[in-house]
């Protein structure tokens, strides 16, 4: 059932609902677009330490992306944290 449709709730909280899952979209999107920004130089020799930072940003922007309907922000998130991690293992950040 949609929160919308739902005469038991007051609908300050269905507009609140709603702009918070824009929101949370919105940081997803913005967290994973940095973190990929931040991964393009870790991939040079002797960098590698940054993928550690883009990890955690990836992490933050997975939790911002479960709560919107539309999931590109944690899309975006698992690809980046993906692509960093693979790289760590093959640097051996990862033992």
């Amino acid at each position: 059932m949609a929160l919308e449709n739902c005469s038991c709730i007051h609908p300050l909280l269905v507009v609140f609902a709603v702009v918070m899952k824009a929101l949370c979209q919105f940081f997803s999107v913005l967290i994973g677009l940095v973190a990929a920004l931040g991964m393009v130089p870790s991939l040079i020799p002797f960098l590698g330490a940054l993928n550690w930072l883009v990890l955690v940003l990836c992490v933050v922007g997975i939790i911002f992306g479960v709560f919107p309907e539309r999931k590109i922000g944690l899309t975006i998130n698992i690809a980046v944290g993906v692509v960093a991690l693979v790289r760590l293992i093959l640097g051996s950040g990862v033992v």
